[in-house]
């Protein structure tokens, strides 16, 4: 294979890689809102803070199931259907969140019944745009290409909050969810004319340069090494040790997300609309970090990816410690603080969930396993809601901040034992 692509086969990766990114960006404008309007639904649905979080949770655990679901039926399903599907149901969803608001206390259940469901849909996002991109891209490239791409989940979290915040403010709680829907609408649309699981769905030539190589010949008494969904032992290894470090980082991040909003309320006594704003800097410069975890593995260390993960989940533990001393002195220390945390934490999270799970599964493998490691990353979302809405119940949101340093110093430890394996060529990582 040349350097240089035909002209048609760059157009539609270029169409592909725009409509997987307007997917993946679509899908937070259908979740992210749930955080900006949390304060609102308080008021509205006249709970507690702990039980304002059993309902993200009931989210989260959807979403950790499905991810399962998602990388079993990417190896049988089209994955431009599984993705076309989990789009409609999650802004289907958020309508019914939108009527949902105006339900008053009688609301609680049926807000926990669907957001169960925009969790299944939610799901097939980030393993079936990663499936798919992977379909569409070399080796030799892929370390730059997904580092633009994974901004995706930066740059649309940011457009989400910013977008949930202002229809907040000009419309209350029903638009942030009613205009979500509409946003995603117009993402199914365009995704249904440009989203294509691979170049031969439109006629063009397979993008094959992994070399295939044939299955040995055993000698008499000689047997065949196991493998696990067509991995041997230490690529299966790989695969599960990203997913269990990955825990880390989505239960710091969703912990950031989901919380940060709330708690500038009420450390600061800002409005619920300028707080989202505020909350919006941890995403602004974890779109940064995402870049530079991208270009410093590629650059300094040849396309391996466990030395800037590391480095970067270090720097990640100096920021949460920043947050939580002097960030709480004032607002713009705390947004430093946020900022420092996005920027640290985003890299090595979308190394390990993007670019490193089609590096070590493998393109033929890489929604499986994208979504085994993103599943088994989700589990700390759901353990963080919990945890903090019961902390920030009982000890205020001082507390959340000291849990979230002893998890940051867990993925410290964590990604060191990843470096491990890799330098002893456990891993391709």
């Amino acid at each position: 294979m040349t350097d240089k692509l035909p002209q048609k086969v760059r157009v539609w990766r270029v169409r592909v890689m725009t409509a997987t990114w307007l997917s993946y960006a679509g899908f937070y404008f259908c979740r992210k809102n749930y955080s900006i309007a949390k304060s609102t639904l308080l008021d509205t649905l006249q709970i507690s803070a702990s039980e304002i979080a059993h309902v993200f949770t009931a989210y989260l655990v959807a979403y950790m199931l499905g991810q399962f679901m998602t990388s079993y039926l990417g190896r049988k399903t089209a994955l431009r259907n599984l993705l076309l599907g989990g789009m409609a149901l999650s802004l289907l969803c958020n309508v019914v969140f939108g009527f949902n608001t105006l339900l008053g206390p009688a609301g609680y259940w049926p807000l926990v019944l669907f957001m169960v469901l925009n969790g299944f849909a939610q799901a097939t996002g980030w393993p079936g745009n990663v499936g798919m991109l992977g379909n569409w891209l070399r080796r030799k490239e892929r370390g730059r290409y997904m580092a633009g791409w994974a901004t995706c989940y930066q740059i649309g979290s940011v457009l989400a909050k910013t977008f949930a915040a202002f229809m907040l403010a000009i419309g209350g709680a029903i638009w942030s969810f009613w205009g979500a829907a509409i946003v995603l609408f117009a993402v199914w649309i365009f995704f249904y004319f440009n989203g294509k699981d691979r170049p031969e769905d439109v006629g063009l030539d397979p993008m094959i340069e992994e070399v295939e190589v044939a299955a040995p010949v055993l000698k008499p008494g000689e047997v065949k090494a196991k493998t696990y969904l067509g991995w041997s032992r230490n690529t299966a290894l790989s695969v599960l040790f990203m997913g269990m470090a990955y825990f880390v980082f989505k239960f710091l991040r969703y912990a950031l997300d989901s919380w940060s909003p709330l708690a500038i309320e009420s450390l600061f006594g800002l409005e619920a609309s300028d707080a989202g704003f505020v909350s919006t800097a941890f995403d602004w410069v974890g779109f940064l970090g995402v870049l530079a975890g991208g270009f410093i593995s590629d650059r300094w260390f040849k396309g391996r990816r466990y030395q800037t993960v590391i480095l970067m989940t270090v720097g990640m533990l100096g920021a949460f410690i920043f947050l939580a001393t002097a960030g709480v002195s004032s607002l713009l220390m705390f947004g430093i603080g946020l900022s420092l945390c996005g920027f640290m934490l985003m890299g090595p999270d979308s190394l390990l969930s993007g670019v490193g799970a089609v590096d070590v599964g493998g393109k033929q493998q890489a929604v499986v396993a994208a979504g085994i490691i993103n599943g088994l990353g989700s589990i700390g979302p759901i353990f963080q809601e919990e945890l903090i809405g019961w902390i920030v119940t009982h000890h205020g949101h001082q507390a959340s901040f000291y849990l979230l340093i002893a998890v940051a110093l867990a993925g410290v430890v964590a990604t060191m034992y990843l470096g491990y394996r890799s330098r002893r060529g456990l891993s391709t990582l």
